[in-house]
């Protein structure tokens, strides 16, 4: 057996290969065939690699329950296929797969290249997929880039639109800065261990005072890094910008699926190497929460623009779900995962309806834009109130259950100034959510121009609708499947 790449390693390394091979052939076809001709073609290709890594997903998720393994390591020790790089890979799946469904309409009435914009969208869940999967850190970094210079230049994708072109350059330096401290800080753990496999830094850091001055440099600077990546306070100030610049579709991807590929990370890094060090690490995180609660609930309120009031309320999300990790409690834990799956489901839900409002002339940016969408289009405003409930937290939306988990691993951790701190924030983001809410139900309409439609965006739309009630009024499935996968 050839123990450069075993079998083994092929089994736990396809989904990741598939993307990669899917976004290059994607990025060749349009290279060498007209695109004019290609376009759905180019868009069918790209869910067609979906397909084919969700059948590798449930594959591996078959063999792990049928042969009752709890992991499987590949590549010495470089990655792992376990229920977390499960669950976290499906989140995935399912915010690509809404994002290329609507792209297809959008990209049309901005007139860009196609075949660019899935490939990019493929190889950034590629760099996604070794996040879920990586346990050493080189693996973790270059898992990490690969989704970041993805995303740098999706953002301005919009060549001819200064708005987006300065959102990327943003993107870009602030994102440099913020993976400088990252590897500064594995390099750290590198030098602690003398290894960079995740369960010999947990040995060596074990094994230090959690408040040795090289580990506490360490941890400050991993971080930083990471938090720059979560887009939580003090370091989410590229959020708004790039939320704005970049095409809606991309905001939407990066807000979601971006965020839960940095938590998967950082999941790895403080469940794992630096578990021994809570008490070095957790009052830094407590701090960090409660600014992004502060500053993206309060920052929210004065938002006129729809994107902007999204990305405030996104750096308030993770606020919310950095609880449940120093809640550090199972239901803490569990929180953090299902808080991220309903998360993902009910932001793309309310970027949807944002893409909805975007047609000829029209940006469909601002809250004015939502204007008697009731009587223009009720199906539209009712799903948007949805999402905007199920985003504060109010029942019976999956919202609801994600904060639920987390204010109870408050609890039962005994952090109740923390859950009292968390719980009043939910009144000030009903506050800024029902904005909208307002101008949909009770402004009239400025214009009767029809919205974008198109089959794409009705299926998206109709199954996070779906998704979002079906979670909250009966979360037992995901709350079970939750608990095999993270728990464990």
């Amino acid at each position: 057996m050839n123990e450069f790449y075993t079998a083994t390693d092929h089994f736990v390394l396809v989904p990741g290969l598939l993307l990669a091979l899917f976004g290059c052939a994607v990025l060749l076809i349009d290279l060498f065939v007209d695109q004019t001709k290609t376009r759905k073609g180019i868009c069918l290709l790209a869910l067609l690699g979906q397909v084919f890594v969700g059948t590798e997903l449930i594959r591996q998720q078959q063999f792990l329950t049928e042969s009752d393994l709890l992991t499987l390591t590949a590549f010495h020790g470089a990655m792992t296929l376990d229920g977390t790089s499960l669950f976290f890979n499906w989140v995935f799946l399912i915010a690509a797969t809404i994002v290329i469904l609507i792209s297809y309409k959008y990209l049309e009435i901005e007139d860009e290249n196609h075949g660019e914009y899935y490939g990019l969208i493929l190889l950034a869940q590629c760099g996604m997929f070794f996040l879920a999967t990586g346990t050493e850190l080189i693996t973790l970094l270059v898992g990490l880039e690969l989704m970041a210079l993805s995303f740098y230049v999706m953002v301005g994708f919009l060549r001819t639109d200064r708005r987006s072109n300065e959102a990327a350059m943003k993107y870009l330096l602030l994102g440099a800065f913020s993976t400088g401290f990252l590897a500064y800080g594995f390099s750290i753990l590198y030098g602690i261990s003398g290894s960079t496999q995740l369960d010999v830094i947990a040995a060596a850091v074990k094994a230090r005072d959690p408040f040795d001055p090289i580990l506490l440099l360490a941890i400050g600077t991993v971080t930083v890094g990471l938090m720059f990546k979560i887009a939580a306070a003090p370091f989410h100030m590229w959020a708004p910008d790039a939320y704005e610049g970049a095409p809606t579709p991309i905001t939407a991807y990066l807000a979601v699926a971006s965020k839960a590929a940095s938590f998967a990370l950082l999941l790895r890094i403080f469940l794992g190497p630096l578990a021994s060090a809570r008490a070095a690490w957790e009052p830094l995180l407590v701090g960090v929460a409660v600014l992004s609660l502060t500053i993206g609930n309060l920052a929210a309120i004065s938002q006129t623009n729809t994107k902007r009031l999204l990305a405030y309320s996104s750096i308030s999300h993770a606020g919310y779900i950095l609880l449940g990790l120093i809640a550090g409690t199972p239901a803490g834990i569990q929180g953090v995962g299902i808080y991220l799956l309903v998360y993902t489901v009910m932001t793309l839900g309310a970027f949807l309806v944002v893409i909805a409002l975007r047609r000829k002339n029209v940006i469909g940016e601002d809250i004015a834009d939502f204007a008697g969408l009731m009587h223009k289009s009720p199906g539209y405003a009712v799903l948007m109130l949805v999402f905007l409930l199920s985003l504060a937290g109010i029942p019976p939306t999956a919202g609801f259950i994600g904060k639920y988990y987390i204010f109870l691993g408050l609890i039962q951790s005994g952090k109740y100034g923390l859950a009292v701190i968390a719980t009043l924030y939910v009144a000030v983001s009903i506050f800024y959510y029902f904005r909208i809410v307002r101008s949909m139900f009770l402004s009239e309409a400025a214009d009767a121009t029809p919205l974008s439609e198109s089959a794409g965006l009705r299926v998206a739309l109709a199954f996070t609708g779906l998704v979002t009630l079906a979670i909250g009024i009966y979360p037992q499935p995901l709350l079970d499947y939750a608990q095999r996968t993270l728990l464990k």
